[in-house]
């Protein structure tokens, strides 16, 4: 392009769709690990600072970050009031853990990852994110697979966030977008608890992956409902969804919800207030249009691929 300067040697190039790159130049990698369970990579872009990519997969970058945790946690919260505990699978970066810590009323916080490496790596050169989270008195992290834990514990969670990698066939969140885990959710949410699901992108090529989503939610949880916000640095705009044995809120006064943010919670959020929300709850046109084509059940038989695992490596 003309008047063009490219500054960066190293790329991460993601395929959005099979005919869609998205790049981010990178000035540095600050750490490179090959785990048991996925390749990652913690790299400095020229754009959106420090970043995590997993498997060749942009996951989080301190530029942006704060509009996918906050629209992430901050809703879910937000609809309980008063949420004590909260169970995190994934979230391995910390941010998540942080925004959960941020209520006066959360007693325990439990994460789980199946990959220690990979969040001890975040610990050290992701600081941005986590903010000391994990020394919190309050959190507990527990390295494992999150399906062991789902199926021996006896512990009920007032919210209970499921934030893990897409579930490409290559990576090791593959059966964790099922009924079946699903149904391992709704077994220990506690009473008047919410459930969270960070459910992929909602561009319109990819926007049927998530309407299949939800719908695989609508097989385990009466109440359901699908969310947005903006994420710049995924290329897309991305998609949550809450679940609930109770109804939701989806047209939240923005004065109470202000307030009850004001009394509840520690530090000050840069995406989420009343106003916010309420726009955020809104799902447009063609989403609520998609989960209506899209009937479609994942299972343990038939799981989701969704598309896309990028590469890190030099322009040609």
């Amino acid at each position: 392009m003309a008047g063009s300067e490219l500054k960066a040697d190293l790329w991460v190039n993601e395929y959005i769709t099979p005919w869609d790159i998205y790049s981010h130049g990178v000035s540095r990698i600050l750490a490179y690990r090959k785990t048991a369970f996925q390749e990652m990579y913690i790299v400095e872009s020229g754009a959106y600072g420090k970043a995590l990519v997993l498997d060749g997969k942009w996951q989080s970058c301190t530029g942006d970050e704060f509009i996918y945790h906050e629209a992430l946690v901050q809703p879910a919260t937000i609809a309980h009031g008063q949420p004590k505990t909260a169970l995190i699978l994934g979230g391995g970066e910390g941010a998540t853990t942080r925004e959960l810590l941020r209520w006066k009323s959360i007693e325990r916080v439990m994460m789980i990852d199946i990959d220690g490496e990979v969040v001890d790596a975040c610990e050290e050169h992701l600081a941005e994110m986590h903010r000391g989270s994990f020394d919190d008195p309050r959190f507990e992290l527990v390295v494992a697979d999150a399906l062991e834990v789902l199926d021996t514990t006896a512990d009920k969670w007032d919210i209970i966030i499921s934030d893990l990698v897409d579930p490409i066939e290559e990576g090791p969140s593959f059966p964790l977008f099922t009924k079946e885990y699903f149904e391992k959710l709704q077994r220990v949410l506690a009473e008047g608890g919410i459930v969270v699901v960070q459910s992929g992108p909602v561009s319109p090529p990819s926007v049927k992956y998530h309407a299949r989503l939800v719908n695989t939610l609508k097989a385990v949880f009466p109440h359901v409902h699908s969310y947005h916000a903006p994420t710049p640095s995924y290329g897309s705009p991305w998609g949550y969804t809450l679940c609930a044995n109770h109804p939701l809120d989806t047209r939240p006064d923005p004065d109470v919800v202000d307030k009850l943010l004001a009394e509840m919670t520690t530090g000050e959020l840069k995406l989420i207030d009343g106003t916010t929300l309420l726009g955020l709850l809104q799902t447009p046109r063609y989403i609520r249009r998609a989960i209506e084509d899209n009937p479609e059940v994942y299972t343990l038989a038939a799981p989701p691929k969704f598309f896309g695992q990028g590469v890190v490596g030099k322009e040609s």
